[in-house]
């Protein structure tokens, strides 16, 4: 998922109303409206006492163009009344008086507007900047493994929520993690980052999954004991390739299964979860290892409770290894985008993060 399809779907979740750019039939109001209207008198026999509606005119330009574009509209409108033929200024100087009033008050709204526009354009400009370090885009490629995700915050207009994901090659091999902290929306994003910084850091120092693990759930234990009644917790699953890509092993602290996609069809990989990262239970229960081997042509699906836990209007739980059966022979990047489509068509709403990562190990003989 890049940083192109991060802010194509801000925009596509903003509408004309929260912020994007306004249809371009907005635009065109303003002078098909003026067209219509001195269309209109020049046809008729009769004086139709329509100048009123020039008035609308500035009014509607100020939704999409700058207060200079409202000014020369309000002057061409204002103009337009002292032509004889369109008898636009019928019967007397009210219209007149009133269109003036109503342009020039037009070209105020529209610089207010105008920088209001200015403003948020750099606001949300730095809140993009901040959530894309939080969680950058995930590259096509990392080591011998494949990868193609799909992101959807809960909250509207943001790029991060509660869920994350991340994959990394080091000194052990390539790691991936997917995880779910408590909450969603901006609210999560820090424990987000925290978690993300963490596990960067176990890349490159912890020699096993375990030892990874055991790192995230310290640093929730360390955050939490700095805030009173934080209680931070997270899920997170973590997956480590092996060099030559033949064998993957996996660890979940509480997160739900991921799915290997072999030969058109979706098996759950039923893990031994350990508890939930930042709770203080991690020496209790420890998270157990688990290894896999892979054959070629196999692929790993990593999804968040946003994907497993949504239901329709029946209550019925999304039934993700059906559908993930159903699609399996589709691309990686088609697989993603299909499955959110079908999650959207099955649930009434969808109110929570939801996160979807599919993992495609090369074969030993098919890297160059």
């Amino acid at each position: 998922m890049g940083t192109a399809d991060h802010r194509h779907h801000i925009r596509e979740s903003q509408g004309w109303l929260r912020g994007a750019p306004p249809p371009r039939w907005v635009r065109v109001l303003p002078p098909s409206l003026l067209v219509a209207v001195c269309t209109a008198e020049l046809l008729s026999r009769y004086p139709l006492d329509i100048g009123f509606l020039l008035g609308a005119i500035p009014s509607l330009a100020v939704l999409s163009y700058g207060p200079v574009a409202t000014a020369v509209f309000g002057a061409i409108v204002i103009l337009f009344l002292f032509v004889p033929p369109l008898q636009l200024n019928h019967p007397g100087n009210t219209d007149l008086l009133t269109i003036t009033f109503v342009a020039i008050l037009s070209v105020a709204i529209s610089l207010v507007r105008s920088r209001r526009d200015a403003h948020l354009v750099t606001v949300r400009s730095v809140a993009e900047a901040a959530q894309l370090a939080v969680l950058p885009p995930l590259p096509g490629r990392v080591g011998p493994v494949h990868c193609t995700a799909l992101y959807r915050a809960a909250q509207r207009e943001t790029l991060v929520g509660g869920d994350f994901f991340d994959v990394r090659a080091g000194p052990y091999g390539v790691r991936a993690v997917m995880g779910d902290v408590q909450g969603h929306g901006l609210s999560a994003v820090s424990t987000v980052a925290s978690l993300l910084g963490a596990f960067r850091e176990t890349v490159l120092d912890q020699g096993d999954l375990k030892s990874a693990a055991a790192r995230l759930d310290r640093r929730l234990v360390v955050d939490s004991a700095q805030t009173a009644h934080a209680e931070l917790f997270a899920t997170a699953l973590l997956l480590e390739f092996s060099a030559d890509a033949d064998a993957v092993r996996l660890t979940s602290c509480g997160h739900p299964h991921p799915f290997l996609l072999r030969d058109g069809k979706a098996v759950e990989l039923v893990l031994e979860p350990g508890a939930p990262l930042g709770l203080g239970f991690f020496e209790i229960s420890p998270p157990q290892i688990c290894t896999v081997r892979l054959e070629r042509g196999d692929r790993l699906f990593l999804g968040s409770d946003g994907v497993t836990e949504s239901r329709d209007a029946t209550g019925a739980f999304y039934p993700l290894a059906e559908r993930l059966t159903t699609l399996a022979r589709e691309r990686p990047a088609d697989l993603t985008d299909r499955l959110w489509e079908d999650l959207l068509r099955f649930c009434t709403a969808v109110r929570d993060d939801v996160a979807m990562l599919v993992l495609t190990p090369d074969a030993q003989g098919d890297r160059g």
